[in-house]
């Protein structure tokens, strides 16, 4: 047997590497240790962030110390700090301590747990997980189910599921070509679906306008009886209902549709129950939240993201299908190639014949790291104190005259307006003019006070539209934050409020 001299090539120095590896340790580190301190939002313009990295591609390999210089002065200055406790926009978890490490060894193995052949103990690790989402939030733990890059996904092989589980017509050969095909019909609450029902719709060419919104109630959860109607006037107009999606903790505003009631009436009619809950499903971890979430646990699918509320880095979302066969008549292949020549046992199990994808990456290892790390007590911990976050919020939005609340807590998303009070009496008590002016202002004052903030590099915030009106929008989605980080991010809003409304005034001709 012959030894190599030196590393194999394309290769580094072992010990090269290991200086490379504890020096990327350190900044991790200390990325964590200040990231209190830093500015939440890029402080350059966008022509600056792209002029940083407008280089050509190198024609000689560059000096690895000098790669991971380029890092911290240009990849970590121009960064969002999502991990920052003051961010608070989509629906971003701030990332688990022991994920960055689990990553680099998943990189590191590099399995492809498309196949349990290639990945065995990566194949195990997410069934392992699955079970244990699954176990989590009271669904039956026996469940199907795999990890995807996302929610839209996760929807993506839901509602496929679903299309090819519940409709009359088989699919899997001819698609949805033929004038023998009805229009197959989907539903979802009006207010609150998400973009990822409506993309999953026209990524199965179903077509956006299959998915029908269900009126909601002001709460914004759904209108099961409207619901009803609503099915009963598309089955008469020769559509083929299949599949409602019920909300367990919407975007906008956290809303939990009545599931159980939802799952009545999709066992009376023999559809798909599907709930998402990429927002908030893993909230019926925490005991005193499960009342709310009554029912999903009758759901044929759900869809619940690792990378949202349990806080692990992207890219790890996940859905959990009742009956695991449905998964397999689903996505099902056949490839010579896939085989190979080792022999099979009934004990494994390849992810690709039960899911869109045929490579995937180890997502599962920062996810079973987490969720050991943390256990079920640490979870739950945390959780409630997003929700307790929120509920701060709602009381310092509802103790100041210029804001105005439009929903009630719930989970950790939470909406509201800068509306200052005399705008809201010209709104009580209309004058005899049109109020368009007011509402235009209104929306791009808040606006104006979210863009403020997030250039300040205070905060990261979004805005959104509830029932038409830009609202102010806040996902307490991190573990990190505290009720002190809310006070501040809402002082912020105010005092920027209040100047930015007295700046404006004169200019506005508005009916006061």
């Amino acid at each position: 047997m012959t030894t190599r001299d030196g590393p194999p090539a394309g290769d580094l120095d072992p010990d090269e590497f290991r200086e490379l590896g504890y020096r990327t340790v350190d900044l991790i580190a200390e990325y964590y240790e200040r990231i209190e301190d830093r500015p939440v939002y890029v402080q350059a313009d966008p022509g600056r962030v792209a002029a940083a990295f407008d280089e050509p591609l190198p024609e000689s390999g560059e000096d690895p110390d000098a790669i991971l210089d380029a890092v911290e002065e240009r990849v970590i200055p121009y960064a969002t700090h999502n991990p920052s406790p003051r961010f608070f926009g989509f629906v971003m978890g701030s990332g688990t301590p022991l994920a960055p490490l689990a990553d680099a060894i998943a990189a590191t193995v590099n399995m492809n747990v498309g196949g349990w052949h290639p990945a065995p103990s990566g194949t195990e690790v997410e069934r392992r997980c699955i079970r244990w989402l699954a176990e989590a939030i009271g669904y039956p733990p026996d469940t199907g189910g795999l990890l995807t890059s996302g929610g839209t996904m996760a929807n993506v092989t839901a509602i496929l599921s679903a299309l090819r589980d519940r409709t009359d017509h088989e699919t899997a050969g001819p698609g949805l070509q033929g004038n023998d095909r009805p229009r197959y019909t989907l539903y979802v609450a009006d207010h609150e679906c998400h973009t990822s029902v409506v993309r999953a719709a026209d990524m199965l060419n179903l077509g956006r306008d299959a998915v029908r919104r269900v009126p909601s109630h002001e709460d914004f959860t759904m209108d099961v009886a409207a619901l009803e109607r609503l099915l009963e006037d598309d089955r008469a107009r020769g559509d083929e209902p299949f599949c409602v999606v019920g909300q367990a903790g919407s975007i906008n505003v956290s809303a939990i549709d009545p599931l159980d009631d939802v799952a009545d009436v999709c066992a009376e009619r023999d559809l798909w129950f599907h709930v998402d809950g990429a927002c908030g499903a893993v909230g019926a971890m925490v005991p005193e939240f499960e009342s709310r979430y009554e029912g999903m646990e009758r759901a044929d699918s759900v869809t619940l993201d690792p990378h949202k509320w349990l806080f692990v880095p992207y890219e790890c979302g996940g859905v959990l299908v009742r009956d695991r066969d449905v998964l397999a008549r689903t996505f099902a292949m056949d490839a010579s190639y896939l085989r190979g020549s080792i022999a099979e046992t009934p004990e494994e199990f390849d992810y690709y014949e039960f899911g869109p994808q045929m490579s995937r990456g180890f997502r599962a290892l920062k996810l079973w790291t987490s969720l050991k790390h943390y256990g079920l007590d640490g979870y739950r911990d945390l959780l409630r104190n997003g929700v307790a976050c929120a509920e701060r919020l709602d009381a310092l939005v509802r103790s100041h005259d210029d804001f105005v609340a439009v929903q009630e807590p719930n989970l950790f998303i939470y909406s509201f307006r800068y509306v200052p009070a005399d705008l809201q009496e010209v709104l009580a008590d209309p004058p005899a003019v049109p109020l368009t002016r007011v509402h235009r202002y209104l929306d791009e004052l808040n606006q104006e006070i979210a863009d403020e903030v997030v250039q300040s590099g205070r905060a990261f915030l979004t805005t959104t539209a509830i029932r038409s009106r830009r609202a102010l929008r806040m996902s307490i989605c991190s573990h990190r934050t505290t009720a002190s980080d809310i006070e501040t991010v809402f002082d912020a809003l105010a005092e920027t409020g209040a100047r930015v409304d007295e700046e404006w005034r004169e200019r506005a001709s508005l009916p006061v």
